[in-house]
């Protein structure tokens, strides 16, 4: 019998472990509105979905805000989110069958998001999650947010899992492009996005709800498939 590598599934959390997308855009839109900014949701989602707290201030606020304005600003915008989501935190559909048949199926299992640590408490702690997981990597791991690859590669490695056999789940373009620059393959979870809003990506190879729709022993074919053919 053949040795079969490693393998991993990389979640990314906001908008594919949990739906609260539109709670995290309401919590910035409300932001900046107190700073005289207004803000489009859907763009201002579609712009920065996966980029870091910090990487959003200067973008709107000015790049000369110092590491400690952004800290602060940082603190107050994810407080008022936890305020507005607290009363709906729940997994999406299927999530937790669907990781309890992965492990079975020694599936490595990981997290990689552009969230604070507080807000990982907040959804993996407060979900009691993070028992699941071989490892978690948020922002305070790494330098710079989605589309870099950078938080994916570090869950991969802390698994001990060759990028190309990793699989990720994400609900924005912005972390289908971070999988992508990560040699990673994606599938999409359309909790926030319709399925077109992906069209021009190449590593995705599945689109659903919600895990209900997904097959594990499939995932990993077309995976395999795919790479037996390049």
């Amino acid at each position: 019998m053949s040795h079969q590598a490693p393998r991993a599934f990389i979640f990314d959390m906001d908008g594919t472990i949990v739906d609260n997308m539109a709670f995290h855009t309401k919590s910035w839109v409300a932001f900046f509105e107190r700073r005289g900014h207004a803000i489009d949701a859907d763009d201002f989602f579609r712009a920065t979905a996966g980029r870091q707290g910090h990487e959003i201030m200067r973008t709107y606020l000015g790049a000369g805000l110092t590491t400690e304005d952004t800290v602060l600003l940082d603190a107050e915008k994810e407080e008022l989110y936890r305020e507005l989501y607290a009363p709906h935190l729940e997994t999406v559909a299927g999530f937790d069958q669907f990781i309890e048949t992965a492990q079975e199926q020694d599936v490595r299992l990981a997290v990689a998001t552009a969230a604070p640590p507080a807000n990982i408490v907040f959804t993996l702690d407060g979900l009691d999650l993070r028992r699941h997981f071989d490892a978690v990597v948020g922002a305070a791991d790494v330098a710079r947010g989605k589309p870099n690859p950078d938080v994916f590669l570090l869950a991969a490695e802390r698994c001990g899992v060759a990028p190309e056999h990793c699989i990720v789940f994400e609900d924005a373009p912005l972390g289908v492009e971070a999988a992508r620059r990560a040699g990673m393959r994606a599938v999409v979870l359309t909790t926030t996005l319709p399925a077109e809003a992906f069209a021009e990506f190449d590593n995705v190879i599945r689109m659903a709800r919600d895990f209900t729709e997904l097959d594990i022993d499939a995932l990993f074919e077309t995976t395999n498939n795919i790479q037996q053919a390049q």
